[in-house]
């Protein structure tokens, strides 16, 4: 009898166990539903895309006829995720099975080479490596999803896409290091991407709301003119600012997220 309420117990704590598992796998991914429906579906999204490409051509364009007699070869750096290259797909699966975003999942993504391209991006940086620009992908990707992400590139017909062009993370998060490898052999004339931090140090460095809204102030000019971005509102730096330091719980996010709104 005791050996048949043991084996109970066991039983049972091992459904527990399996229980807690799959509960704590769940994610509240919800209330990014929106904006992921937007990313894929509005004509909006895609006129923004067109329209900073075009930005670029048109930015690129003024920037070769201000300066003909300039010898230093000019280089365009674009981020990759949700600036040229669109993984809402991924963010859908997340959504629709309720995980959290994890490493693993997101390698075998990158490593699949099933992204697509933003509307204009291919056709502007092919313009650009056409007129002798160079171009360099500066991305956050990491070592193990370089080869994936090449793939990628490659097969959408992105140009010049090689291991000294495709720059991935290699140890810290900041971009600073690889802008500067580039800018030591080259002039850049445009970044593009959709997170301040695709930009300059000075952003990475603003870590609330309202330091990121003041530093984007403190460097409005450079926005359409040296600086183009991309929207993408399924996540980002701007996401880390409303819930600031420390790891929370999908309840204390969803807190958070009410706690900022502003009303009337």
């Amino acid at each position: 009898m005791r050996s048949l309420i043991r084996q109970s117990s066991l039983v049972l704590a091992l459904i527990a166990v399996c229980s807690a598992a799959a509960v704590a796998q769940k994610a509240d991914n919800e209330y990014q539903v929106g904006a992921i429906l937007w990313t894929q579906t509005s004509a909006e999204k895609a006129a923004l895309s067109y329209q900073a490409f075009s930005l670029a051509r048109l930015r690129l364009d003024q920037d070769f006829r201000a300066n003909r007699n300039r010898r230093a070869k000019r280089a365009v750096v674009v981020d990759v995720d949700e600036t040229v290259l669109d993984n809402s797909r991924y963010q859908a699966k997340l959504v629709k099975e309720q995980k959290p975003f994890e490493a693993k999942t997101w390698t075998d993504w990158c490593n699949s080479a099933r992204a697509t391209a933003l509307p204009g991006a291919v056709e502007f940086l092919r313009y650009a490596n056409s007129r002798g620009v160079r171009v360099f992908y500066i991305t956050n990707r990491r070592v193990a999803e370089k080869d994936g992400t090449a793939r990628n590139l490659k097969a959408l017909g992105f140009p010049d896409v090689t291991d000294e062009t495709l720059l991935v993370r290699t140890d810290g998060s900041s971009k600073e290091p690889r802008r500067l490898s580039v800018a030591a052999k080259y002039r850049i004339v445009l970044l593009m991407g959709d997170n301040l931090n695709d930009f300059a140090e000075v952003f990475e460095q603003s870590k609330t709301i309202d330091s990121r809204l003041s530093t984007a102030e403190q460097n409005r000019n450079e926005f359409g003119s040296r600086f183009i971005v991309l929207p993408n509102p399924m996540y980002g730096a701007w996401e880390d600012a409303v819930y600031g330091e420390g790891r929370l719980s999908d309840q204390q996010k969803s807190e958070k997220r009410r706690e900022v709104l502003k009303g009337y």
